[in-house]
């Protein structure tokens, strides 16, 4: 069975059994503080488990992106050294939410193994949970009974609280699970060791397929356990693995999932599959890494140096890495790859089609800035050993390569021992350690338990038609990250401020008291379908009513920049061409910033093109259309813009500027002529194929105009109140110009005088003339002196180096003859010394430079030279 049709499957099964098939969630997690990425398909239904909202339906089946590369789930180092561990892989998985329990989910999930998938029913184990003594959990015994109706006792296992009791986190929604595992051992292996003995103990063909959770409990703070007011069923069962039983293959690898890109890598690499473990793990990590990356972009996520950004980093330069290490690859080749997978699985999720360009670019340009990295690596690690005295490289050395340059650990390892060196492996971990403790330490953030003040719904967000409301506390409570301090979150019965998303900043305001007490309101963010609201304090009394007074003057000015990046999505649009789509922004009150696929720099002639045409849309004071009940299928035919990455449920609010239209949440001004000017601060690239935009408005655009005429004013008073200031600055050029042409004189005369003085100095050594020696000349200088001496002489090797202030310069020049003779090469000499320089260069075999900011290192490059001609 293919894995179309084993997916296809999947989804037919429970929509007969009437659930709603949703679309998978974005991998990448916006709108909950508490994940980067969504490693469960559970994640997009936690508010449905919290009580927070409400599904349209109580049964829902779907299959979803996950990534588990961070934090408690983290697969990444077991990723390609086994046949069944990934970093992105498929959920498919059941709910129900105060629905159907343990009959129902037990029985549907053995009939669709053993009926639809013809799964052999002697194949399969199941484990229950057998309850837990200190926590007083029983044995679940609805469940045991259940599976003693189904299968033999003897293939029921009773795990333990870590293998089967299910928590969301170290708060929340958890309860007891039970695990379906499949025996695909041979007959002969079976006949040895029973299944049993081997579920949960890492066998690569005794694996869990399928875990059913029972959610019934809530984790309080303290740790204690609570029953949830209704029981809901979490199921997840693993795609790939899925696959691999089906298909009668070993490893998830062997079957049509991966396959396919296997069969490219092996092509585009020149490598074989199959013949050797190098090389298969190496060709399995960058078949898995490929599919993460890839996702990920598409959903959103660019390669970066911080956070989500920097997981995704991660994992293409371990693609890289293993690519260049073991398959010999030193030229971009993962990007290559991107086509097959959009080809493989570009019907079950769209998204990789209609990314399929950008996700190739960006891949591309990561590829080569990290082949880039390695060669400075390489340099560097060149240098640390040269500066080991007992052949010892200190784990803190290794650690400064792997943090600052992302030079990676296991390649610093191998090279090392390579060339007769130790790494000093468990210094390298404590300093890895400390990093971790310290990044944890800044982020970390411990939780209360919510305390309700009243039993009530929440109307939600109210403040598209009003910045103030007479609210009610429902429930709070204490919050404490290192990074903010102790905090307060509330939640009110409605609220006017705007919570964090879509790119806008969260409001700031006040609580006002009936007593006229104010409580100051910090921030505002979403968390799992909640309005919260950061303070300092509490009021005095929580059971009353307060007035909810939203910052008027910063919503003003946010309102504005968003508005704004509507009305420049449209202009670049319309100026460089409907290939253009928003790839991410953020909306603050002193600025925006806008990013957008586009393949090229944005000239000044456009740039320019793209501030009139918002600011004549300012100007013809559209009046905002705001349309919040509209089905999405409705809005979209209605020429309204979708962005990329995002979940839009049932009905979407449909904010229109004239002929701009798009899908957004956030606050816009009530007139476009609210945004008084657009002006552009800035453009350029963030990936390959991203460029970005900041630009200012409303009283930010009024203060960048006054300091523009204050600095004018500053201009003219330097120039001497010239009446044409502009015509001045060219006349300082050109005596700017002509000075430096009568240094450039100098400087000549300068270096034939020397030139007297060096050819003295030249000395022979095997026939070759030969000259190494620090000059006081400038790089052009340099150049113009070798090639003299060059006319002049024979046979001749120079090598000069010169110090232009914290910088180094190495100038190699080897005679023509002398190169093909003696099979010398001017760009390997430099690139060879520039390790002493702290640099790197290259050029011609005749001529080549280098440069470097270790000024010191001159003198031993120098010294080395000779080595090239003895």
């Amino acid at each position: 069975m293919k894995s179309q049709e084993i997916r296809s499957k999947f989804l037919e099964f429970f929509q007969n059994k009437a659930h709603s098939i949703v679309p998978s969630a974005p991998m990448v997690v916006k709108d909950d503080p508490t994940l980067m990425f969504t490693n469960a398909g559970m994640n997009q239904f936690k508010e449905f488990f919290l009580g927070n909202g409400i599904p349209k339906n109580r049964r829902i089946a779907d299959t979803q992106k996950c990534l588990r590369v961070s934090g408690k789930h983290n697969d990444l180092e077991e990723v390609g050294k086994d046949t069944y561990h990934h970093t992105m892989f498929e959920m498919l998985g059941n709910w129900s939410f105060g629905d159907y329990f343990k009959k129902e989910a037990i029985t549907w999930a053995w009939e669709l193994l053993t009926e639809v998938y013809k799964l052999d029913k002697e194949n399969l184990y199941v484990s229950v949970f057998e309850g837990n003594e200190e926590e007083d959990l029983p044995l679940d015994k609805e469940a045991l009974d259940l599976w003693k109706a189904i299968l033999p006792e003897e293939r029921i296992i009773y795990g333990n609280k870590k293998d089967n009791f299910w928590e969301m986190g170290d708060q929340g929604p958890c309860g007891p699970s039970s695990e379906i595992h499949v025996d695909l051992r041979s007959a002969e292996e079976k006949a040895k060791v029973p299944g049993r003995d081997l579920v949960n103990n890492d066998h690569p063909l005794v694996v869990e397929i399928w875990n059913l959770v029972f959610i019934q409990f809530n984790r309080k703070a303290d740790g204690s356990l609570e029953k949830l007011p209704e029981k809901h069923v979490d199921t997840g069962m693993g795609f790939e693995r899925l696959c691999m039983a089906l298909q009668g293959v070993k490893s998830n690898y062997d079957t049509d999932v991966f396959t396919p890109l296997i069969k490219k890598i092996s092509e585009t690499t020149a490598s074989e599959y199959g013949k050797d473990e190098e090389t298969d793990i190496a060709i399995r990590v960058i078949a898995d890494h490929v599919r993460a990356v890839s996702f990920a972009i598409a959903d959103g996520q660019l390669p970066n140096s911080g956070g989500a950004g920097y997981v995704i980093r991660r994992i293409l330069r371990r693609a890289i890495r293993y690519g260049f290490t073991f398959l010999n690859q030193k030229e971009p080749f993962v990007f290559k790859l991107v086509d097959t997978l959009a080809k493989q699985m570009g019907e079950a999720f769209p998204e990789l089609r209609s990314q399929q360009n950008l996700i190739e670019n960006v891949i591309r340009e990561e590829e080569n800035s990290f082949l880039r990295t390695l060669d400075q690596g390489l340099v560097l690690l060149d240098q640390i050993m040269n500066e080991s005295k007992d052949k010892n490289v200190s784990g803190k050395k290794a650690f400064e390569l792997y943090d600052t340059y992302g030079f990676p650990i296991d390649l610093t390892a191998l090279i090392l021992s390579e060339k007769g060196y130790t790494l000093d492996q468990k210094g390298f971990e404590e300093e890895l350690q400390k990093q971790k403790d310290r990044s944890r330490n800044a982020s970390k953030v411990t939780s209360g338990d919510w305390q309700v003040v009243k039993e009530a719904e929440t109307e939600g967000f109210v403040g598209y038609d009003s910045l103030e409301a007479e609210v009610e506390i429902l429930r709070y409570r204490k919050v404490e990250s290192q990074k903010e301090g102790e905090l307060y979150q509330l939640v009110f019965s409605r609220t006017p401020f705007y919570p964090e998303g879509g790119g806008q900043v969260g409001d700031k305001g006040t609580l006002q008291a009936k007593n006229g007490n104010v409580i100051y309101i910090l921030d505002t963010r979403k968390e799992n379908n909640l309005i919260i609201h950061l303070t300092k304090d509490l009021p005095e009394d929580l059971s009353g009513t307060f007035i909810a007074k939203v910052n008027v003057a910063q919503r003003a000015r946010t309102a504005a920049n968003h508005s704004a990046t509507h009305l420049l999505h449209q202009a670049l649009r319309k100026i460089l061409g409907t290939h253009v789509e928003q790839k991410g922004s953020m909306v603050q009150s002193d600025y925006l910033r806008f990013d957008f696929s586009h393949f090229s720099k944005v000239s000044a002639e456009e740039l320019q093109q793209v501030e009139e045409f918002v600011n004549s849309r300012i100007a013809e004071r559209l009046p905002l259309v705001d349309n919040r009940e509209m089905t999405y299928q409705e809005a979209i035919n209605d020429g309204a813009i979708a962005l990329f990455g995002e979940k839009y449920g049932d009905k979407v609010r449909a904010v229109r500027f004239g002929d701009s239209m798009e899908l957004c949440g956030g606050t816009h001004v009530g007139n476009t002529a609210d945004i008084w000017h657009f002006k552009i601060i800035s453009e350029g690239a963030v990936a390959s194929g991203i460029r970005r935009i900041e630009a200012i408005t409303n009283e930010a655009a009024k203060e960048y105009f006054t300091a523009q005429t204050e600095a004018f004013s500053e201009l003219k008073a330097v120039l001497k109140n010239a009446k044409d200031p502009v015509k001045a600055v060219v006349n300082l050029q050109e005596e700017n110009a002509e000075l430096k042409k009568q240094i450039e004189v100098l400087l000549r005369d300068k270096a034939k005088n020397l030139k007297g003085d060096l050819k003295n100095q030249i000395k022979e050594i095997n026939g070759i003339n030969f000259l190494a020696q620090k000059v006081d000349l400038d790089i052009g200088g340099i150049k113009d002196l070798s090639f003299q001496l060059g006319d002049e002489m024979n046979n001749l090797f120079l090598l000069f180096g010169a110090q232009h202030g914290e910088k180094a310069v190495l100038s190699c020049y080897i005679s023509k003859d002398l190169v093909k003779q003696k099979d010398l090469h001017a760009g390997k000499v430099v690139k060879e010394l520039g390790r002493y320089i702290q640099g790197g260069g290259g050029g011609q075999p005749f001529y080549a430079t280098a440069g470097g900011k270790n000024p010191s290192g001159l003198d031993e490059a120098l010294r080395k030279a000779e080595e090239f001609v003895k």
